[in-house]
């Protein structure tokens, strides 16, 4: 073995921090003769003293992949870069730091077109192309103590606005996902989007629907992570651009109820319940959850004399909705499932605060909710919402009591993946019974004496009732075998218990 060759290709010792990994492209620069430029969010976040990304993007002026090829060499850690030559970019992907290569180039559009014609080009052409002022901001990285701003971004940061350094309205028409962007950085940076520039993107909104809807979902949902997320919900709303990628919230706005968890307006009521989801939890589903959770009210609105305004079944609607929001604006199912599901459930934990509510429809929420039983709580604590704070306080006093009852209940009889203690392979064989309803529905009626309470979640409980509940399935006609398993299972899906089974 060459022990020198070894030594040469071995991984250099890694710059730690981004200064320091700033001061390593600067020198690889210097020696391969290329400019290369930090740009956009690093700088800005650096100025602004906000926490490092975990990020830096850089200009590059020539040849991006050829450069972070000759960098990865440098630093022996060559196949840890990708190359999309196509784009002339790179990406150098570590445990702890991503690196963005880009060559400088310029940007024509034709009319109604998302694609623009791009062409190797100055880094002045290159940064004048980009979003906003504030992200126009660059450094040398041989000179890095020097900011570099050919578009007023510093007076941006300094008075807190957001500005395209071109015209706003051609920009917004070039690229119209831009318009999410500006609503973003406005939301994440709590910044004010210049006057001139909000109108533009007002005007423009309606190209957003030449951008692909995967991109407007991805815009969306970083808005939905910036806290609180009201900031960013409320421009949307505010500027139209809500009604052009969610028309079912949008509608939302107006929409009154008279309740005792809630505020007048379904939608600003819907904002404040994603705030505190927010103030809980980083996770978007949840906070998307939260989001949507009414969004059945404003087509199950009716007034009723001497009640006010209902809302009758709108959990059900709203669930209907989110699963054709699913479809239409392609978001991944397992969102989609999940979202669904604590829509539907999201009224039964209010509802249970009653005390003359029974264990058995406690077991029944919680065998329902699974997996998502803490996810259901977490948003239907935040539903309960008033200007009055007193009411909100007596009314969590009384959620928090029904939360400590069911813990009991559900540690008792260990519900969260329930199902039958005996399996239906185990009764296909004891009771020489093929495959069929009349298996599914002698599990069912075990499960249902374990949910209303007559027996314990036990393999034990359950083998002493079975030959009972076996006998009496095997006596039943198909047809009544089918109609008590389908009556089980619909009782099932809205939380209730299923009537008694008809006379034989």
């Amino acid at each position: 073995m060459n022990n020198s060759n070894s030594k040469r290709n071995a991984p250099q010792s890694l710059p730690e921090t981004p200064e320091a990994w700033l001061e390593t492209v600067g020198n690889h620069a210097r020696e391969s003769g290329v400019d290369v430029f930090a740009v956009g969010g690093f700088v800005r976040d650096r100025l602004l003293g906000r926490p490092f990304s975990g990020e830096i993007d850089f200009s590059v002026v020539g040849n991006a992949p050829a450069f972070a090829e000759s960098l990865a060499k440098s630093l022996g850690i060559r196949k840890r870069v990708q190359i999309y030559r196509r784009f002339g970019t790179a990406s150098l992907r570590l445990h702890t730091i991503i690196l963005e290569f880009a060559s400088t180039r310029s940007e024509s559009y034709l009319p109604e077109s998302r694609n623009p014609d791009v062409e190797p080009a100055s880094f002045e052409e290159d940064i004048a192309r980009r979003d906003f002022t504030v992200n126009t901001l660059a450094v040398d990285t041989q000179k890095a103590d020097q900011v570099i701003d050919l578009h007023h971004g510093l007076r941006d940061l300094e008075a807190k606005l957001i500005r395209t350094p071109l015209d706003p309205e051609q920009t917004f028409k070039d690229d119209p996902l831009r318009i999410l962007r500006a609503i973003r950085f406005a939301a994440k940076l709590d910044f004010e989007i210049e006057p001139v520039t909000l109108k533009a993107l007002r005007s423009q909104r309606k190209r957003l629907e030449i951008v692909a809807r995967e991109r407007i979902n991805d815009e969306f949902f970083k808005i939905l992570a910036v806290t609180p997320p009201s900031r960013g919900l409320m421009l949307l709303y505010e500027t139209g651009v809500l009604e052009e990628i969610f028309p079912e919230l949008s509608i939302l706005a107006g929409v009154e109820q008279v309740g005792q968890h809630h505020h007048k307006d379904v939608l600003l009521h819907t904002l404040k319940v994603v705030d505190k989801v927010a103030e809980q939890t980083e996770r978007i589903d949840l906070r998307f959850a939260a989001l949507v959770h009414d969004i059945g009210k404003e087509s199950t609105k009716r007034l009723e004399p001497g009640t006010g305004w209902t809302f009758h079944g709108h959990e059900h609607v709203g669930e209907r909705m989110v699963l054709k929001m699913g479809k239409r604006y392609t978001m991944p199912e397992d969102l989609i499932r999940s979202t669904s599901r604590l829509v539907r459930l999201h009224m039964r934990p209010i509802n249970l605060q009653d005390e003359g509510v029974t264990d058995s429809a406690i077991r029944r929420l919680v065998v329902q909710a699974g997996e998502q039983i803490d996810d259901l709580l977490l948003v239907c604590r935040a539903d309960i919402t008033s200007g009055n704070q007193k009411k909100v306080n007596r009314y969590l006093r009384e959620f928090d009591r029904m939360v400590e009852r069911m813990g009991v209940i559900e540690q008792k009889d260990q519900l969260r993946q329930f199902q039958s203690p005996i399996r239906g392979d185990e009764i296909m064989a004891r009771f020489d019974l093929p495959e069929g309803p009349r298996v599914g529905l002698i599990k069912a009626l075990i499960e249902e004496e374990i949910l209303e309470g007559r027996i314990e979640n036990s393999r034990e409980a359950a083998e002493e009732i079975l030959p009972k509940i076996a006998g009496s399935v095997q006596a039943r006609t198909e047809k009544d075998v089918l109609t008590e398993l389908r009556s089980i299972m619909r009782a099932r899906s809205e939380g209730t218990a299923p009537p008694p089974p008809p006379e034989p």
